[in-house]
């Protein structure tokens, strides 16, 4: 997360910083925002000048976690060039993501409030979800480049991500196992780079 420059905004990173710290030791229902105030060393009218309430609060929290993903959307799709190399740097950096401390601490309290109220972040994921992620848009460009087979980019993006998390998110999160080496996360994206291109790629 970068440091802000101006007060105002120091405070506000302050404030969402403590309460994903809040959140994750004692639950969403359990945190008031008294208790963040405090964590965040402003005054609680201090946090109500900045969120209405905690479910905005929460809201925020997801967004942050969205903004994350969707960084990857700095690395578009270069017309022209061979894709193998392209989608392996999109998921180098999507890995580099991966083992972000602070994005693990938002994906971690989006899991723990979606297991005790789905409902309350199953709506806001839906409504972040409309969203097109930047992996997605990579894709699509380079099914216009006639590089990649027809399909659904959404689906396909899920496809190609899923491989990484499964050996470089969802261990880390829910079983507390170690980052991967970064000979560990380079034959991770080897791998899934290749076998993705060897469904959607056209030779």
């Amino acid at each position: 997360m970068n440091q802000p420059d101006k007060l105002t905004d120091r405070k506000r990173a302050a404030i969402i910083t403590a309460a994903i710290a809040e959140f994750r030791a004692r639950g969403f229902e359990a945190t008031s925002m008294d208790r963040i105030a405090a964590a965040a060393n402003v005054s609680k009218r201090t946090v109500y000048n900045h969120f209405a309430s905690k479910d905005e609060l929460f809201e925020q929290i997801l967004q942050e976690l969205w903004d994350c993903s969707a960084a990857l959307n700095a690395i578009g799709y270069q017309q022209g060039q061979p894709i193998k190399p392209q989608l392996m740097e999109l998921m180098r950096q999507k890995m580099a993501m991966l083992r972000d401390d602070y994005f693990l601490d938002l994906v971690r309290v989006a899991i723990a409030e979606a297991i005790h109220a789905p409902q309350r972040a199953g709506d806001m994921m839906t409504k972040l979800g409309k969203k097109e992620e930047g992996v997605a848009s990579f894709l699509r460009a380079a099914q216009e480049d006639k590089v990649l087979k027809a399909g659904d980019p959404a689906f396909m993006s899920h496809m190609l991500q899923g491989q990484l998390k499964s050996f470089a998110l969802w261990p880390q999160v829910a079983m507390g196992k170690k980052p991967l080496t970064p000979q560990e996360q380079e034959a991770v994206i080897t791998a899934t780079v290749e076998m993705f291109l060897s469904y959607y790629g056209i030779s």
